[in-house]
């Protein structure tokens, strides 16, 4: 006689890390040690642990990377909660180009690529962005098949997320750019019987300023190129 399957659902609260200097700054942070949230870092992180406070959440984990362990301590102790580190959740292995200052990548021919047709494409010496998703889809459906009925919260990176965010959309991997995640923010994805849901996506506790920025070096009353606009908060 079979025995009917119980319905089980998951849900997986993905904060990105809080501001830090490299972000502010325009660098490629990807694994560099010891980054830090800066002071707005340490604001949003504190601000996300009051919005989060009152879900049932049962386990938190975290990228090994300090930046998102920081992120997540506020909500972990509010919690009393362990914050279990998961390499899966570490940031892209973005090789040579770790440290590098955005605004120089995006004068090399790669950066084309990588804006157009990132599903090809190797960082020298580091991941492809495909190998990525795998990475991170293959770690969520594993955190997920632990964690039956209940809540749990993943702290990690712009592009883990997003790479993330597109597959459970159903998004092709070449069009993963044109999904926006900020700093401190919060998308939900419910798992139900193994099916998939995109509840939220990039919830933040204030409502940023919708406002074109030109660049520092443009003329007054200059429009500052598209791809200008949000290089920086989404990779560092």
């Amino acid at each position: 006689m079979l025995t009917e399957k119980q319905p089980t659902a998951t849900f997986v609260l993905l904060v990105r890390h809080g501001e830090n200097e490299w972000v502010s700054s325009g660098r490629l942070a990807g694994r560099t040690p010891n980054v830090h949230l800066n002071e707005k870092g340490q604001a949003q992180a504190q601000a996300l642990a009051g919005m989060l406070a009152k879900q049932p959440i049962r386990a938190v984990y975290s990228s090994p990377l300090v930046r998102c362990v920081e992120t997540a301590e506020p909500l972990a102790a509010l919690l009393g909660l362990p914050i279990c580190e998961d390499a899966g959740l570490i940031e892209v292995d973005y090789g040579e180009w770790m440290g590098a200052e955005l605004k120089e990548l995006n004068k090399l021919p790669e950066w084309s690529k990588v804006q157009h047709y990132p599903s090809s494409f190797r960082f020298p010496g580091g991941e492809t962005l495909r190998e990525l998703q795998q990475r991170v889809v293959d770690t969520v459906e594993r955190l997920a098949a632990a964690h039956p009925n209940q809540t749990i919260v993943l702290f990690s990176h712009g592009d883990v997320i997003r790479t993330l965010l597109a597959h459970f959309a159903g998004t092709p991997l070449d069009l993963f750019q044109r999904i926006h995640i900020s700093t401190a923010s919060l998308s939900t994805l419910a798992i139900f019987d193994g099916r998939p849901a995109l509840l939220n996506m990039n919830v933040t506790t204030e409502l940023p300023v919708f406002e074109v920025k030109p660049p520092k070096d443009t003329e007054p009353g200059a429009v500052a190129p598209a791809a200008d606009l949000t290089a920086a908060d989404e990779v560092a």
